[in-house]
């Protein structure tokens, strides 16, 4: 697929008819509970197959793993939880590797398929497309806020669930209503991801009141909860973005926030954008329009 595009996964091309989807990421737990962090560091880590309109086959355990903190069924329970979420994409665990290191980490290699006529990439946007978003923001600032104690048990349990949430079915919605483009929202940042889709070709317009995040995110992010690769982010990546509409700076760093384990965000086409919705809706899927895709302006982003 070449690197220019920064792509989600890698392809590589068996026949005609099908392609490997290759991808390899892990991460520091989220949360205390050992089952929950598995399968959290799981969706992380096969979320890149989806973006790429892949299905997931099998997945390897990477796990760093400190056994002088903590027992061995905490292990257990962390690649159960891993492993509930690769089953429930329809993938199998084919073995993995542990080792001893001061700090946990656990994810996945995964590889998958796809037909290499339907692969869908990041940045083949079409002028006029809808942008969809398929999950909140903010997690990146509440994961910070939920390892200092800063919020309770309610919060803290919302954020659990949308980050273990697969995007599995996000995706075979948007492979069969048939869309331009697609990418997960992770480190990079919403607005990271949207430059890297823009592709230097189209200016996307991003509509703030339809952006979807979790309030208390914004609180956190007043009193200065805010994780170091969202500034990393907000460094890099404000430079190409246009604030129209004036946003406080909290506002500002939810949509430079570096996500773990986010949605997907989707380019298609009006039509197919109500299509997606209406099935989204009826499938139990989050899905909300965000902005749109414009000609090329001075700037990649433009926030109204």
């Amino acid at each position: 697929m070449g690197f220019e595009g920064n792509e989600d996964a890698s392809i590589y091309k068996i026949n005609e008819d099908t392609a490997l989807v290759q991808t390899v990421d892990f991460i520091t737990p989220v949360v205390d509970d050992p089952f929950v962090y598995g399968q959290i560091a799981a969706a992380n880590s096969l979320s890149d197959v989806f973006a790429m309109g892949g299905d997931v086959k099998t997945a390897l355990n990477l796990v760093g793993f400190d056994s002088c903190h903590h027992s061995r069924e905490v292990l257990k329970e962390i690649l159960k939880g891993g492993e509930e979420k690769i089953r429930e994409c329809g993938g199998v665990l084919a073995g993995g590797h542990t080792i001893e290191t001061p700090e946990m980490l656990y994810g996945l290699s995964v590889t998958g398929i796809v037909n290499p006529n339907k692969i869908i990439r990041n940045t083949t946007l079409a002028k006029d497309d809808v942008i969809i978003l398929t999950k909140p923001l903010g997690m990146g600032i509440l994961i910070t806020a939920i390892k200092a104690d800063l919020v309770g048990d309610e919060v803290a349990s919302e954020v659990a669930e949308i980050l273990r949430t697969l995007n599995y079915k996000a995706s075979l919605i948007a492979r069969e209503v048939g869309v331009n483009a697609m990418t997960d929202v992770t480190g990079f940042g919403l607005l990271g991801h949207l430059y890297e889709m823009s592709g230097k070709k189209f200016t996307i317009e991003v509509e703030f009141e339809k952006v979807p995040f979790l309030k208390e995110a914004l609180n956190q992010a007043g009193m200065g909860i805010i994780p170091a690769g969202t500034y990393n982010n907000q460094i890099f990546v404000e430079k190409y973005v246009e604030f129209v509409k004036e946003l406080s700076f909290e506002e500002r760093m939810i949509l430079f926030d570096a996500q773990t384990s986010g949605g997907l965000l989707i380019s298609l086409s009006q039509e197919k954008a109500e299509e997606y919705l209406k099935r989204a809706q009826n499938e139990g899927v989050f899905a909300k329009v965000i902005g749109n895709v414009k000609e090329k302006e001075e700037k990649a982003i433009k926030v109204i």
